[in-house]
């Protein structure tokens, strides 16, 4: 078999045909419709192995989740997934990781009905950056900036099995088969939660999703918005698998733990019950966490409200000894 070229790659794995876009893979330029009056968002993320995923993972998950992490931005803005770039270094043109990496990717595309309308391709380490592009009203954006005190604090979905997951790759824990293998799923194949985001646009005052770990994480809404927070760590929703570890180590994984990718958002008390409906109207369950507070303190306590420590920091690339999976 003749070995495969950069250009075979691409058009065997990478073209589709485009519905949205008005020219898609094969040209200098990709070209983007916008329906009238809406804004484009735009956000660029990068997975490089060793760092943001172990070399073991397999590459139909790989796909999915080099997608996942930016749909999951779009989701925090609240916006709708129009199309997206690939841009790939590959120390080899090997078939048998382009087959399922290609599937995994394309696979959530489809789903969410964002195409791949261009990119690059390079030998190199494998390294993944991925451009995505969505839509939304001028001006109906989530941001950072809009929490404001007597805000109520909210999560989705579960917490900190990702980050167990990698805790028992080092070691440093344990979990029996079946629960490793729903712990690494979490890790490997997050689930963009595009659908929430959408349906809180007019509901949410700030959002942002959770890739370097919840306080860090909140720690920018707080920044952005000039405000405080108290996280109530016992109401923090986790699995029964992260629950069966020692309290220590569950804390870690809830408040310092990346690659969560669900959404952390604030909303008026009056908003209750519109937040509970955007929830159903998504199938995501939603948890109110605490509150928004005046000042600039970020503070956690448990159920009888007694203070607890936090993570003195939230992961930063360039801080020494990097976890290998956080995003």
């Amino acid at each position: 078999m003749a070995p495969l070229g950069e250009f075979d790659l691409i058009a065997r794995y990478f073209t589709r045909p485009v519905r949205r876009a008005a020219l898609g893979v094969g040209d200098d330029c990709a070209l983007l419709d916008l329906a009238p009056g809406m804004t484009l968002a735009v956000s660029s993320d990068m997975l490089v192995e060793g760092r943001h995923f172990v070399s073991t993972v397999a590459p139909e998950r790989l796909g999915h989740k080099a997608l996942a992490v930016n749909l999951s931005d779009l989701a925090a803005c609240g916006a709708r997934p129009l199309a997206f770039t690939l841009a790939l270094a590959l120390p080899a043109a090997d078939e048998a990781f382009l087959a399922p990496f290609a599937r995994g990717l394309l696979a959530l595309a489809e789903r969410h009905d964002c195409e791949l309308v261009g990119g690059d391709t390079t030998r190199g380490p494998l390294t993944i950056a991925i451009t995505v592009f969505g839509e939304l009203a001028p001006g109906t954006a989530l941001l950072r900036s809009g929490a404001r005190p007597g805000d109520d604090l909210y999560v989705s979905g579960l917490l900190g099995d990702a980050r167990l997951a990698l805790e028992v790759l080092r070691g440093r824990a344990a979990a029996p088969g079946e629960a490793f293998a729903r712990i690494r799923r979490a890790m490997e194949e997050p689930e963009p939660r595009v659908a929430l985001g959408r349906a809180l646009v007019g509901i949410a005052s700030s959002a942002i999703d959770v890739s370097d770990g919840l306080a860090g994480d909140l720690g920018h809404v707080l920044r952005r918005s000039g405000v405080g927070a108290v996280v109530e760590v016992d109401a923090l929703p986790r699995s029964a698998d992260l629950a069966a570890q020692a309290e220590a180590l569950q804390r870690e994984c809830l408040l310092a733990g990346g690659d969560d990718y669900e959404l952390v958002f604030t909303a008026p008390v009056g908003r209750r019950e519109a937040v509970a409906g955007a929830a159903r109207a998504a199938a995501t369950p939603v948890t109110r966490i605490g509150r928004i507070e005046p000042g600039q303190e970020l503070r956690f306590v448990d159920a009888a409200g007694r203070e607890v420590s936090g993570p003195a920091t939230s992961f930063d690339h360039f801080r020494p000894d990097p976890p290998a999976s956080a995003t």
